[in-house]
Formats: structure tokens, C-alpha cells, sequence
């Protein structure tokens, strides 16, 4: 348990971090399944405009730390490749 000032300030801290950080990657996972599921449902045009309101979701959660760089990265190039390959 904490004992110090500073570490019961840590706890607080950790906490109110957390919930941010847990939300922001639930934002990004809901606009990737978004374009996964318009990959699912075969519609090009949709799971194109979904992919470019993902993108910068994805870019943002680097930015802010909740993502790893490769990670988002690797996640965008699947999902460009999965939309470029829609016929």
C-alpha cells in the first residue's frame, strides 16, 4: 500500500490516466472495425472512407502514446492492402 504522499498521488494519477488511455484505444479499435467491417461486407467505396477516418485515429493513439509506431503502422498497411484488394 502507499504510504508516501507522492505515491498516494501516483495511484490518483495512474488511475484517471488509465481510463483516458482505455478510451482512446477503444475509439481506435471502433474505427478500425469499421473498415473491417465493410471489408466483410465487400463494399469498396465504404471500407475506403472508413480506412481514411482510421488513419489519422491510428496516427493520433501514436501520437498520444497509446500505440506502439509499427503497431499502427502494420495495422494500416493491412487494411490498405485488404481495401486496395476489393474488386
Amino acid at each position: 500500500m502507499a504510504n508516501t504522499p507522492q505515491a498516494k498521488k501516483r495511484i490518483r494519477r495512474n488511475q484517471r490516466r488509465a481510463e483516458i488511455n482505455g478510451a482512446r484505444v477503444g475509439r481506435i479499435r471502433t474505427f478500425v472495425k469499421k473498415v473491417e467491417a465493410a471489408l466483410a461486407a465487400g463494399d469498396k467505396s465504404t471500407a475506403a472512407t472508413a480506412l481514411q477516418q482510421a488513419q489519422p485515429e491510428l496516427a493520433r493513439g501514436v501520437a498520444k502514446g497509446v500505440l506502439h509506431r509499427n503497431t499502427a503502422s502494420r495495422k494500416f498497411a493491412r487494411l490498405t492492402k485488404a481495401v486496395s484488394a476489393l474488386a
